[in-house]
């Protein structure tokens, strides 16, 4: 063998490695930017409920709190709608006897 051919595989076996060390840092470089990504994509989403909570779904205004039959309740200050907690609605129907939620609701009166 001469010594240009041992120079050729020397360059070829240089080449080769190269490639796989340019192959793990695309590889590497790929899963960082996606990891990245996701967690913009998370930042965003929770600014956006930040935003968004306790809010008017229709005008956007916020939210009023107070106080009914013992049980706080938010409303739209423009008069858009009412919204009731998990056991509110529950608690509300359990002290109305004949009123319209009391009908609404199935309760007889």
């Amino acid at each position: 063998m001469s010594d240009g051919e041992k120079d050729r595989f020397g360059d070829k076996l240089r080449d080769v490695e190269k490639a796989r060390e340019d192959k793990f840092f695309a590889e590497r470089d790929r899963e960082l930017i996606q990891k990245l990504k996701a967690q913009a994509g998370s930042q965003e989403e929770q600014t956006v409920r930040e935003l968004a909570r306790m809010r008017c779904p229709k005008c956007g205004d916020r939210l009023a709190a107070r106080i009914q039959l013992d049980v706080a309740i938010e409303e739209c200050p423009s008069g858009h709608g009412v919204w009731l907690d998990t056991g509110e609605l529950e608690k509300l129907k359990a002290r109305e006897s004949s009123g319209w939620l009391a009908r609404f609701l199935g309760r007889p009166s």
